[in-house]
């Protein structure tokens, strides 16, 4: 006898399939499966940001507005927002892309809008979901730990150019020229106005006017769906955005004045 311990038989010479040790014999716990080897995916992970600590992070780019005080429409706004930019950050979505989706759809709408008053409604549609998209790409940037200052530039330039392609719809449906170039420029030197005095030393928002952009947003919605069956509604919702914009203006005036005047 050689004293050698006896060896399992091989599965390549004897064609068996190897069998997997029964816990119940060997008293041993049984392992998850390796996804790098059974070929699964894994789940996906946990939210890295709790919401406690997403409110936290949405106050300090919101010029230190916290959500949770907010009516029940905003928090409710704001907790949608952090679920779905959770759900996309585990999937490794990045910011720029919701940021550059959503400018696309902005972009779309005066494309519908160019087919007639009736598609207009569609039109609407697209301003709603690119909303979404711009509310999305804040939370995403949050939420996966990629929130940057140049992703920030980026947003708030796709938000110019995205209320350029609204305002362009409402010419084309049937809104006038000046009044279109003149609600665009009021809400534009609102939002440079606000740059260059928090650059000055203001704190962010300085103030919440009553032009800021969700008023856009629910002016070009409304005046896109009333568009199909109302001919000048484009041009009322133009001289909506327009007086809004202009008081908005003055708020922001006198809000500069007080914080850069010491």
């Amino acid at each position: 006898m050689s004293g050698d311990e006896p060896r399992p038989p091989d599965p390549a010479v004897t064609g068996d399939e190897p069998r997997v040790p029964d816990p119940a014999v060997t008293g041993e716990e049984p392992r998850p499966p390796d996804p790098a080897v059974s070929g699964d995916e894994p789940g996906p992970p946990d939210p890295a940001v709790t919401w406690e600590a997403y409110c936290a992070a949405w106050a300090r780019l919101h010029g230190g507005f916290d959500p949770r005080a907010a009516s029940a429409v905003v928090r409710g706004w704001v907790r949608v927002a952090y679920r779905m930019g959770s759900w996309l950050g585990a999937r490794r979505v990045a910011p720029s892309a919701v940021t550059t989706a959503g400018l696309v759809l902005c972009w779309c709408v005066p494309l519908v809008a160019a087919l007639g008053r009736a598609p207009a409604a569609l039109g609407a549609a697209l301003v709603l979901l690119a909303a979404l998209a711009d509310g999305l790409d804040g939370a995403v940037a949050v939420v996966s730990g990629r929130a940057s200052r140049l992703g920030y530039v980026y947003d708030s330039v796709a938000d110019r150019l995205g209320e350029v392609a609204w305002l362009l719809a409402f010419w084309l449906v049937g809104a006038p020229g000046w009044l279109v170039v003149a609600a665009g420029t009021v809400s534009w030197l609102q939002e440079y106005a606000r740059a260059r005095a928090t650059a000055a030393g203001m704190a962010e928002l300085g103030v919440v006017t009553v032009a800021e952009r969700p008023t856009r947003v629910l002016v070009a919605i409304f005046g896109l769906l009333a568009a199909a069956v109302v001919p000048i509604a484009t041009t009322v919702a133009a001289a909506v955005w327009l007086g809004l914009g202009l008081v908005g203006l003055a708020q922001l005036g006198v809000a500069i004045r007080r914080a850069l005047a010491a």
